[in-house]
Formats: structure tokens, sequence, C-alpha cells
């Protein structure tokens, strides 16, 4: 395992095991019939992983994932398991991987990204003030920033590469890409996790104001892969901070988005190193969001 200075761990390294990806998070190895997901402490922003990484980042981020998916049991995933002392050939790693790692089934990924926008911000935002559409979708007028939508939209993304930045697509082209039928059915579901966890997290002081989820086909049917609902792939608000016509503060890594803006970076890699000072108050973000949700600390 390698750490940076504040004892991020940066990537993840498994005697044995064959390493298929390393994604901008994830270290994902071969299992045989499964695979094994191990959730670093790296953060990427504007698609460019920084050098240094958020210490606990990855447990919460693990931790968040499977509250979700026990939450909604009714909809098929993809985790195994998270003990990994139910696989022998993991048991000896289960100390070091313990509360950062999940056995999952071997699904094929749809090739996008499924995102649901509740809130009018960030690049909906910026396109609703130009075209009074976002990302195809035509919105009433009158819409203010950070107003919560009449309905939550649904807008896709392609998948870039690590270094390269998701495009928004149009459902059109999502149809050419995965076909009708399965854009339906992704559409559909994300909609209705988005509407689920929303309602939770409202009783719990967070708005959830857009979120992205990844869905892959198993045996024929569509399931959930990969993090869900975590502050790496939604927006999180503070209910008792939220106010209308103003960008409210954030519970996830937007946090670190609004210093790397106030740099003189092309966004492009490699990121800059990031202070201290920002790597400990993004932290306390993640476990904040952990903690309100959840209802605990992260142990």
């Amino acid at each position: 395992m390698i750490y940076d200075r504040n004892d991020a761990l940066l990537r993840a390294e498994i005697s044995g095991l064959k390493l298929l990806r390393r994604g901008k998070v994830r270290d994902i190895f071969e299992l045989g019939e499964n695979l094994l997901f191990i959730a670093t402490d790296r953060i990427s922003a504007f698609d460019v992983v920084m050098p240094n990484g958020i210490p606990d980042k990855g447990r919460a981020l693990t931790g968040m994932s499977l509250f979700w998916f026990k939450h909604m049991a009714w909809l098929q995933n993809h985790l195994v398991t998270a003990d990994m002392n139910d696989i022998p050939q993991l048991a000896k790693f289960a100390k070091e991987l313990s509360g950062r790692a999940i056995v999952v089934k071997k699904a094929a990924p749809l090739a996008v990204e499924c995102i649901v926008r509740g809130y009018l911000i960030g690049s909906g935002w910026k396109d609703y003030q130009k075209s009074g559409s976002v990302c195809g979708i035509k919105l009433r007028e009158g819409y203010r920033q950070a107003e919560k939508l009449d309905g939550p939209i649904f807008t896709p993304s392609t998948k870039a590469g690590q270094g390269l930045h998701d495009e928004n697509i149009s459902y059109e082209k999502t149809v050419e890409i995965i076909g009708a039928e399965l854009v339906a059915k992704a559409r559909d579901l994300s909609i209705k996790i988005y509407k689920n966890a929303s309602d939770y997290a409202e009783k719990k002081g967070i708005i959830i104001a857009d979120t992205k989820f990844e869905f892959g086909l198993l045996d024929g049917e569509l399931i959930l892969i990969d993090e869900v609902l975590t502050p790496d792939s939604s927006r999180f608000w503070p209910a008792d901070k939220y106010k209308v016509s103003s960008n409210p503060p954030s519970l996830d890594k937007q946090f670190v988005r609004d210093y790397l803006e106030t740099l003189d970076w092309d966004k492009t890699a490699p990121g800059p190193d990031l202070p201290d000072e920002i790597v400990f108050k993004t932290r306390e973000k993640y476990l904040g969001a952990y903690k309100r949700l959840i209802g605990n600390e992260l142990s």
C-alpha cells in the first residue's frame, strides 16, 4: 500500500492478485468469478487525479455505498460481500482492507453515466442561462440558481478516461450508444433511486442536488454497480445552509473544485498538490456527510 504524507492511501497493492485497472479512485483486482474493489483516498477534480489524497475518504465512500445498497434492497446491485474474511484468498488482508474494500460480481458496464439533476446548479445552471435548457431538455422560464426543479431530470453523459472530460449527451445520442430499451430502463431506475434517496436524505438534513449512477448488465439484467450516492458521485448540500439564488456550501468535493478554481491551473494533468488545510477541510466534509446520513461517526 502506498500512502502520502497525511496517511491517505494513494495506491493499493495486493500480493498475489492481478491488478485490472486503476480508476480515478478505485483499484480493481481480479478474483476469478468476482472482482475486488478497493476505494483509495485519491481525489479527482475536473477529471484529473490530484497528487495527494484525503485521509479516510475511501472508507467513507465505501461505508456510504454499503448503506445505500442496504437501504435500497429492492434494487439488484453487484455487491457480494464487504467482509474480506468471507473470501479465503483475502482473509489475510482483512485488517488492511477493512472498511474500504468490497467484493463484487462481474457485470458489463453501460457505456454511459446516468446523471439525475433535482436542482439547477453547476453546468446545468450555465446551460439554462444560455439556452433555457439543460442537456437538451427544455425547462420553463423563471428558474433561479440552485432552485429545485419541478421534477428530477435524466441527463446522461459519456464516460471519459482518466485525464479526459465527460461530456453531457442528449437522450437521443444515448439511445444510439446503448439502445432505446436500456436507456429507458436506466432512466426510470435512476429517477426512482434519486427520489428514494432524496426523501431519506432530506430527513437527515441533506439535500441531494444531483447525482451520478452507473449500471451494468449481469445475466441480461440491469444492476447498480460501482459507488452510489456518495460525496464523490453526488452534490450534497446541508439543508440548513441552503438558499435559492446562491451557490450553497457543499458536503462533497465541490470544496476542492472551488479551491482549484482560484489557482492558475489549466485543468489538465498533472494536478496541483493540495495544501494540508484544504485536505483536512475536505476530510471534514466527507465525514460530516457520512455522519449526517448514517447517524454515527465513521469507525
